[in-house]
This record gives structure tokens, C-alpha cells and sequence, in this order.
């Protein structure tokens, strides 16, 4: 099978769409998504509605866990605090409802291969870091801990692949807020029968989703980043 990763898409509407018109090229079998759909950008209703009409299986991110109740409000930097409440207040209900039902952790096979999605480590799901400079140690403690042959993390923006025989350590990387330079959205195709992966990088319009942050009012700084990819 072929299935798509995406993750960290953080309410960034144009970079979403422009990562889903470009999976379907790939005619995948399935979408699967790391978590942290909201955060950051100022399309969080529309982002979570596609995810929905989608039926793309989430597994919950550390923003989507704290944008309701603002738990575990202290570990966010003074940027992501303030989207937070900027999406706290203009996301409605039922979107609210079903960031906070998902889970914080997804198995299932795909032709014979375990697929684990973590948002951000079987340490801690939705906090832990893990990074292409991760020791292989600690990468294969992970897939003994999960029991895993496919393993994939988001969270840290950064995309990776790891290979270990036969198995596979992953991150897609960010739909909406790349952080390693390259300003383009991420996302990952893995090829689940002979246990390979890629990824892929999208174009999308960046001025106008910082256009809508700044008119949001939310902080300037977190438009100018996306067109660095930092």
C-alpha cells in the first residue's frame, strides 16, 4: 500500500491544500496525519474540517491537546501561547471536540508492516523531541518499545528517515511550518509492501497565509518565518 504522512499542519489552510492536491497524484491508499493540525496559523476551523471530510486518521499533537484547556500551557514558547489563545477563542465547538477525542497514539498493518504514529515519542507522546541527529540507539529502543516496523514522529518539523534492516524511523516533516530551511510544505509517501519511504516538498502561496495571520493580529514573527522555512 501506499500511504501518505502528513503532520504539524498548525491551521495553515493554502500549505494543506496544496499538499493534498499533490498526494493525489500519488494515488495513495490512505492519509494518515502526526498531529498538531492547529497552532500557529489562522485557519484552524478549515483545517480541521478538511481533516475531517478527508477521513484522515490524527493521531492528538501538544497544541491540539492544549488549545481547549490550556494544559501543559507553560512548555510553549510566547509565540505559540498567544495562537494558542487566538484558536482557543475563534475555534468552534465541535472542532474543539474533536481535536480533544483524538488519540495520542495510532497502530495498524499494512501489508504485513505495523504502521506506529506517535506525534512525539513513546516517552512522551505529545512533548519528546526526536531528531535526525537521534542516536540509532535510542531509534531502536523506540521500535522495540512499539513493536513497530514502520515508526513516525512528528513535532520537531524537521524530516528525516532512518532505516534499520527492515525497518523504518520517519519524520514527514511540516505541512505548515517547515523549520529546516526550506520553505516548502513536507509530507511523507511510504510503500508500506517493500518498506520504503520518500519525501516530498510542496510550493504553496505564502504570502497569502501571512497575510491572514497579520490581519488576525496574531504575531508578525510567525508569518516572516514561513517564508525562511524556520
Amino acid at each position: 500500500m501506499k500511504i501518505a504522512v502528513i503532520s504539524d499542519l498548525h491551521s495553515n489552510l493554502e500549505a494543506l491544500q496544496a499538499v493534498l492536491k499533490d498526494i493525489k497524484v500519488w494515488r495513495v491508499d490512505k492519509i494518515l496525519c502526526c498531529g498538531d493540525i492547529i497552532g500557529y496559523n489562522a485557519n484552524p476551523n478549515e483545517v480541521v474540517e478538511l481533516i475531517i471530510e478527508n477521513h484522515i486518521p490524527c493521531v492528538r499533537g501538544n497544541h491540539d491537546s492544549s488549545v481547549k484547556d490550556f494544559e501543559n500551557f507553560d512548555k510553549f514558547n510566547q509565540f505559540a501561547k498567544k495562537a494558542l489563545k487566538w484558536t482557543h477563542d475563534n475555534l468552534k465547538m465541535e472542532n474543539s471536540a474533536f481535536l480533544s477525542g483524538l488519540p495520542k497514539f495510532f497502530e495498524d498493518k499494512f501489508d504485513d508492516a505495523k504502521v506506529v504514529l506517535i506525534h512525539g515519542s513513546p516517552i512522551d507522546e505529545l512533548f519528546d523531541y526526536v531528531y535526525p541527529t537521534t542516536s540509532d540507539d535510542v531509534l531502536k529502543s523506540f521500535l522495540q518499545k512499539t513493536k513497530a516496523d514502520i515508526l513516525v514522529f512528528g513535532h520537531t518539523h524537521i524530516p528525516f528517515i532512518r532505516r534499520f534492516g527492515a525497518k523504518l524511523v520517519i519524520n514527514p516533516g511540516s505541512v505548515g511550518q517547515p523549520r529546516d530551511g526550506i520553505n516548502k510544505a513536507s509530507y511523507c509517501i511510504i510503500d508500506s509492501k517493500v518498506r520504503s519511504a520518500g519525501i516530498y516538498r510542496v510550493e504553496y502561496d505564502i504570502a497569502i497565509t501571512a497575510k491572514k495571520i497579520i490581519g488576525a493580529g496574531l504575531p508578525t514573527y510567525l508569518a516572516d518565518r514561513l517564508f525562511e522555512g524556520r
